[in-house]
């Protein structure tokens, strides 16, 4: 048996460090577009485009957490934020006591409306603008396939919106 790793070739470490560099600068670059238009987080963000994009622009918290793939502890948190802020507001599930409702408010989907050109344009510019469309429809699906490998299916599997 053979408990030596399989380390990674000189190509894939040029690799594996230019996809951390570029992730980090991204989010980096995106926080800082966010912070200054609209005072939040990327993260934020993405909780508020999600539930403008939902019926009745309302979602359970577990299924919020499960798309934002945080742990049900950050959701709260960053809910809790919103909230204070008065851009969304929580309701109890009548179908199960133990749920909750997180619903996007007037002012928190007005908020989205005059964020989303700034965002879209910082998103487009580091990203889209650099890549041809060949590159645009790789990186999709390299990342499809990443992220489907790391969403195991199994009861148990061990996620963040699970924790």
């Amino acid at each position: 048996m053979n408990d030596e790793p399989r380390w990674l070739t000189v190509e894939e470490q040029l690799v594996w460090r230019s996809y951390i560099e570029a992730a980090t600068l991204l989010e980096d670059h995106l926080d800082r577009q966010l912070q200054r238009d609209a005072g939040m987080p990327h993260v934020y963000y993405g909780l508020l485009v999600k539930l403008a994009e939902s019926p009745r622009r309302r979602l359970r918290m577990t299924e919020l957490a499960k798309y934002a793939k945080i742990t049900r502890s950050r959701l709260s948190h960053a809910v809790a934020r919103l909230e204070k802020n008065g851009w969304v507001r929580r309701e109890d599930c009548p179908s199960d006591k133990r749920g909750q409702f997180t619903i996007l408010t007037d002012e928190g989907y007005e908020v989205l409306r005059r964020t989303a050109p700034g965002h879209v344009n910082a998103v487009r510019q580091a990203v889209f603008d650099r890549l041809t469309p060949e590159q645009q429809k790789s990186l999709g699906e390299i990342m499809r396939i990443v992220a489907e490998g790391l969403q195991p299916s199994e009861a148990g599997a061990d996620l963040p919106w699970l924790r």
